[in-house]
């Protein structure tokens, strides 16, 4: 008996020796790096945004009915995947925070770069000698990040031109290519119909409906230029052609020059493109199954 009560007595002694040892144990430190936000801002509401650096010309780009435009020093579409790169500071993160005191010593007392979306200023100082990051101030604080968001606020004010002929929305029912020498006999006109199917103009035309869509889907659906710039024509005659949309607007577009490269200007919109010429052939010349 005296020994059951003796063997009960150890186990208590060993349960409590047991609790109070995980009771009195040091914490477990948590080493994951702290990771500070520079903004609870949602790009996704931003309407205007501005951006200027000493000795370069402001930018200023507006979003208008949902898209984005160049509005200052040229006007146009603008490339949502430029704008989003400079709109992505209001969501950066980075593991280190200071406050903003002695401007100086981050080189933001005189800033190499602001960006400024709607009411919202951000401000670019110098590098970081350690890191190569470099600092950027947002409201009472300090921070490091790296150099791909000024870069992409820093690009030519060119490069935010949307370098698509077409915008999203603008659906492609047609060409009208009769106003290009190479069409001029046939006056070729290619016409999408309601089954998908397109129809040729030329009555000697044989096209193959694969070809033609496969035509389609390697040029018009993918074409990009390699730069876009601001062009008003001349009143001299050049050849042109028109893209007919499905809500039944026509864009007509001038071919300025086909070599070196394909030079064509959208005249609503007064943008030049620059096209590789081999692209620019293949925009230009459907397998219609007909030669002039």
């Amino acid at each position: 008996m005296r020994s059951r009560w003796l063997l009960n007595l150890a186990l208590l002694v060993l349960v409590a020796g047991v609790s109070l040892f995980l009771y009195l144990r040091p914490k477990p430190v948590d080493h994951t790096p702290q990771t500070f936000a520079l903004s609870t801002l949602d790009p996704q509401k931003f309407s205007r945004l501005s951006i200027e650096a000493p000795a370069k010309t402001p930018v200023l780009l507006e979003k208008q009915q949902g898209r984005w435009r160049l509005v200052q020093p040229a006007q146009g579409r603008a490339d949502p995947s430029a704008v989003g790169q400079v709109l992505s500071v209001a969501v950066a993160t980075t593991r280190e925070k200071f406050p903003a005191v002695d401007l100086a010593r981050f080189g933001l007392d005189s800033p190499s770069l602001k960006v400024h979306v709607d009411d919202q200023e951000f401000s670019f100082g110098m590098y970081n000698p350690v890191s190569g990051d470099q600092f950027v101030a947002y409201k009472d604080s300090v921070y490091t990040l790296p150099t791909i968001y000024a870069e992409g606020a820093t690009i030519q004010p060119l490069e935010f031109l949307d370098k698509h002929l077409l915008d999203v929305d603008e659906e492609i029912a047609g060409f009208d290519f009769s106003a290009l020498e190479q069409w001029e006999k046939s006056r070729l006109n290619l016409d999408r119909q309601k089954d998908g199917k397109w129809k040729v103009s030329a009555a000697t035309a044989k096209p193959n409906q694969d070809e033609i869509n496969q035509w389609f889907s390697d040029n018009w659906q993918r074409v990009e230029a390699q730069s876009v710039e601001p062009f008003k024509p001349d009143r001299e005659q050049h050849p042109y052609f028109l893209v007919k949309l499905k809500n039944g607007k026509t864009i007509r577009f001038i071919k300025m020059q086909e070599s070196p490269e394909l030079l064509l200007v959208r005249e609503d919109e007064q943008l030049q493109y620059h096209i590789l010429q081999d692209t620019g052939f293949g925009l230009l010349n459907p397998p219609v199954g007909y030669k002039e």
